[in-house]
Parts: structure tokens; C-alpha cells; sequence
């Protein structure tokens, strides 16, 4: 755990139920750490279990959840809060982020749905997001999140972000593809949007794939190979933030390992340019 809180420079894979026989062949160096989603692997026993068990015993685990459904209409779930919370102290997990999104309404939607960018849903939300902390015992993070569509929007997408992430003081899981994936769809600048993010709140990103369905539609589907203007993006976080732990997410269309791998180390590769930039510029002043 120290590893994680000391070294900044980490990249990681998503370990998913179909990549599990695929991951026993990973090499030490590989990769620094994985991430699972919860709610796949709570109460898991038997062989996946012990699968589990060994790959937190050689790597740190962060937790991405799927259905806390933070800004749903149906109360939160402190069974599932305390569930994970009891999960993240048998495996020793880092940080425990889930999607600024709702995902149910007396039961689950099975999809990510924005919330409304209203002023009266940052409370909302904001007061639910305590609710989970108070729970956890520590700060969790949200991430900004694809999405199609902006029902009610009263306010920018990012005044939004910002505004929930100020007043439920909790951390920012930045996801640079999810905001490549909204500039083409909503029209905006990638970088402008990035720069306006509160960095100090970002302590762990994510990269990933996507398809594009149009010039102007771009669906975030973590089933591809990550393109160049979102590795492109991926360094201007590193330049504007500093290097974070970086997460590269493939949730389907497994390539062979040695293509996750060579992502990983692309990553790397990338916070290590930036690192040294950086280097520079103190050495410089």
C-alpha cells in the first residue's frame, strides 16, 4: 500500500472474470496495480475467490464500483456501502471511486444516466456522497462521466463536476477518454475542459478505448485500443496535474495480453516524458 501512496508513476489493468486465466500470465513488472468493480466479486467464493486473494496479495486493488447509484431517486445502499467498506480492509484497497451517474430507480437501470446539470442536484448529490464517506471512513471518488445526452441542464457540464466535488469534498477520478468522448459528442475543447477540472481533487485516472459510430458520435464502450488524441490528452493531464496512477480500461474484445501490456507501458512511457518536463522546468527555475 505504500507503493501506491509513495509512487505516483503507476500504471495498471481492470481485472475482469474474463481476463482472470489471462492475467496469471502476467510478468512481475507488468503492471503496478488492478482494479475490479465490487459488486462483481463481493461474496464470491470458491475458485474465483482464491484467484482474487492472490492477485491482492501481489498488487495493490482499487475499486471502480457500478451501482451505487450516487445521484439516484432510491436511498443509498448501506448494506452495499458497507459491504465494500468491509471488502477494501479484507484486501487492503487503496481508494474506492464510483461514476458521478445514477444507475437505478427501484431497481437497477443497468446503464450509466446523467443527472441532470441542475443546482438543486449538487446537494443532492453532494449530501449522499457524505453519506458514503461517513460509512467508508474515508474519502472516495468520483469520476466524470460519458455521456448522450444533458436533460434540464441548467449549468456547463463542468460547473457541474466542480460544484459536487466542492461541497461533497471528495476526490476526482479523472477519465480522460470520458472527456474526449463528450467534446466530440457535445462540441467542446478537450484541453479547456481538462484545464477547468480541480487537480488538486484528482489522485487517479483512467484510459481508455472507444468506437466511433459518426464524425460527431464517439460511444464509450472500453472495447478498443485507445487512439492517439486521447493519449495526446492523457499527457496534457500529466503536464496541467502532475503524473497520477493511470488505470487503462478494457472491459470486452480482450486483445492478446501483450497488447494490454504494451498499453500499460505506453502509460508509462508518457508519465515518464512528463516527469522529466517537469524535471526541467524546476531545474530550469
Amino acid at each position: 500500500m505504500s507503493n501506491w501512496q509513495n509512487n505516483l508513476a503507476q500504471a495498471g489493468l481492470g481485472l475482469r472474470r474474463g481476463l482472470v486465466e489471462t492475467f496469471a500470465g502476467l510478468q512481475p513488472g507488468d503492471v503496478d496495480f488492478m482494479e475490479v468493480a465490487p459488486e462483481n466479486w463481493i461474496g464470491v467464493g470458491g475458485q474465483f475467490a482464491k484467484q482474487l486473494r492472490g492477485f491482492s496479495e501481489r498488487y495493490p486493488i482499487t475499486l471502480h464500483g457500478l451501482s451505487l447509484n450516487i445521484g439516484g431517486p432510491e436511498p443509498i445502499d448501506i448494506a452495499l456501502v458497507k459491504s465494500i467498506r468491509d471488502f477494501m480492509q479484507f484486501h487492503q484497497c487503496p481508494i474506492y471511486s464510483e461514476h458521478l451517474s445514477y444507475c437505478g430507480d427501484s431497481g437497477h437501470l443497468y446503464d450509466l444516466m446523467p443527472i441532470p446539470f441542475k443546482r438543486d442536484a449538487i446537494s443532492y448529490v453532494a449530501d449522499r456522497v457524505q453519506q458514503v464517506q461517513d460509512i467508508l471512513g474515508q474519502r472516495m471518488a468520483l469520476e466524470n462521466v460519458s455521456y448522450y445526452a444533458a436533460p434540464s441542464q441548467e449549468m456547463p457540464e463542468l460547473e457541474f463536476i466542480n460544484n459536487v466535488l466542492e461541497q461533497a469534498d471528495c476526490d476526482l477520478l479523472l477519465d480522460v477518454n470520458n472527456i474526449y468522448v463528450n467534446s466530440v459528442n457535445h462540441d467542446y475543447d478537450a484541453n479547456q475542459f481538462l484545464h477547468g477540472l480541480p487537480g488538486h481533487r484528482a489522485h487517479y485516472m483512467h484510459i481508455a478505448g472507444h468506437y466511433e459510430e459518426a464524425e460527431d458520435l464517439r460511444v464509450d464502450t472500453h472495447g478498443a485500443a485507445i487512439v492517439d488524441p486521447v493519449w495526446d490528452l492523457l499527457g496534457e493531464a500529466y503536464k496541467t496535474f502532475g503524473v497520477k496512477p493511470t488505470l487503462v480500461e478494457r472491459d470486452f474484445n480482450f486483445p492478446p495480453l501483450a497488447d494490454l501490456v504494451a498499453e500499460v507501458n505506453h502509460v508509462r512511457e508518457i508519465q515518464r516524458s512528463a516527469s522529466e518536463q517537469q524535471a526541467n522546468v524546476v531545474v530550469s527555475a
